[in-house]
């Protein structure tokens, strides 16, 4: 019996907004269970955008609703907020989406509501218009943004917050880094659209490769061979601030994946040292060092606590990807507005204050650290760094510029949206010899 996409994506999205899981091991789960591309296209474009989406259409499902549905069939609950996702967001045609999402209760073994769930839909395009309005008179509703998350950008970029929720709710370009080891990238670029692929150069990253939209990278030709990774634009300014030299010592901290890790081992020849906590996700430090023919030394360890690993030998370059909020890349990561809480952000900084803090000392005199986080709050951000060099008085902040973002009080931000790249925060600290 085919599986039915619509109801698989509802069982999905429940385990998402509802349990907690990760969008990432939904799809991952869910996919292989569809043998069509196009019902596997449709599923992530359901679970991802659901996810975008829930927290301006679960309020709303709830709305239309004598009874809340959300803990007595979740899936049913999920199954109503993808049917508004599909008429407001999908734009799929009305009969379709309706008798589409009808069909799918039955899938869920819930025939006794189909004729509920045709009705809220029903309902929902003939009183449209004045629903949409309920909901676009609330931060949180307009951008699909938690109430938390809302206020706090209208305090840390008032000007700015709308264009940054605006700019989290759109689809982001699939971005590659060109592994200059292994090729060029011009040449990369003509062998993709020379297999239909619309790749185009960065105009200001130097191993950027922009496509337009999401694709299977696995498919491309030149993955196999380690020609090139997945990596958005934001994470591969790294690589420029550390700026390595051959035989330097350098220090990945907080590792895992390794896409910054990869980058850095193919500009210099360095002795690298990609250290990561977890060692699950070491592993996938592993894999892709291994796809992309490069070398590092993988640590498992604690950044807060060098006695663990480390040799006594200081680091000319230290990269700190500190752990936080994620709030920088919800584009690209949609359920971290679900799953993210703003009592997270208390334990965020303790922890990124504790690994600054202690890294700070493995740094050679002279050395350079750069610390970088995902997140668009000014408290993970400026505020760290401005404790540290306010604790240390070796420390001193480099000034530089990027061609997109904005000046922070030290280091620069990039919001979501400026350059079309994911919001990230930089600062460059050198150790006074």
């Amino acid at each position: 019996m085919k599986t039915d996409t619509r109801a698989l994506a509802a069982r999905g999205l429940a385990e998402v907004a509802l349990r907690g899981a990760s969008l990432r091991d939904v799809m991952e789960r869910s996919a292989p269970r569809l043998a069509d591309p196009r019902d596997r296209a449709l599923l992530m474009a359901l679970l991802s955008e659901g996810a975008r989406w829930w927290l301006r259409f679960d309020p709303a499902v709830d709305g239309l609703l004598e009874k809340s549905l959300r803990h007595k069939d979740p899936a049913v609950h999920a199954l109503l907020v993808l049917g508004l996702v599909q008429l407001e967001i999908l734009e799929l045609q009305d009969y379709a989406a309706v008798a589409a999402t009808v069909e799918a209760v039955r899938a869920l073994k819930r025939p006794q509501l189909a004729g509920l769930v045709n009705a809220v839909l029903r309902r929902w395009q003939r009183e449209r218009e004045n629903l949409l309005a309920k909901l676009d008179a609330r931060p949180q509703t307009r951008h699909a943004h938690p109430a938390w998350l809302a206020a706090a950008l209208q305090r840390d970029w008032p000007q700015q917050a709308e264009a940054v929720m605006a700019a989290d709710n759109g689809e982001p370009p699939l971005m590659l880094r060109v592994n200059r080891r292994r090729s060029e990238r011009e040449a990369l670029i003509a062998r993709l659209q020379a297999a239909g692929y619309a790749a185009t150069a960065h105009p200001w990253l130097t191993d950027a490769l922009v496509l337009p939209h999401s694709s299977d990278v696995t498919r491309m030709p030149g993955f196999d061979d380690g020609l090139f990774a997945v990596q958005d634009g934001a994470a591969q300014v790294a690589a420029d601030l550390a700026d390595l030299r051959d035989g330097q010592r350098v220090l990945d901290a907080c590792a895992a994946p390794g896409g910054k890790a990869c980058h850095l081992l193919e500009r210099a020849d360095i002795a690298l040292t990609a250290l990561e906590f977890d060692a699950t996700r070491a592993e996938r430090i592993r894999q892709n060092l291994m796809r992309l023919r490069l070398d590092a030394k993988i640590v498992v360890g604690d950044a807060g606590a060098p006695k663990g690993w480390w040799n006594g030998q200081p680091f000319e370059r230290i990269l700190i990807d500190a752990p936080c909020s994620a709030t920088g890349v919800l584009r690209r990561r949609p359920d971290v507005r679900l799953h993210r809480r703003e009592s997270d952000i208390v334990a965020m900084h303790a922890q990124q204050r504790r690994i600054l803090a202690s890294l700070w000392p493995l740094l050679a005199p002279g050395g350079r650290l750069v610390y970088i986080t995902c997140s668009v709050l000014r408290a993970e951000n400026e505020a760290i760094i401005g404790e540290l060099l306010a604790a240390q008085t070796d420390a001193q902040a480099m000034a530089f510029t990027l061609p997109a973002g904005q000046a922070a009080a030290v280091g620069w931000q990039l919001l979501p949206g400026d350059g079309d790249l994911d919001g990230m925060y930089y600062a460059v600290l050198q150790k006074r010899a």
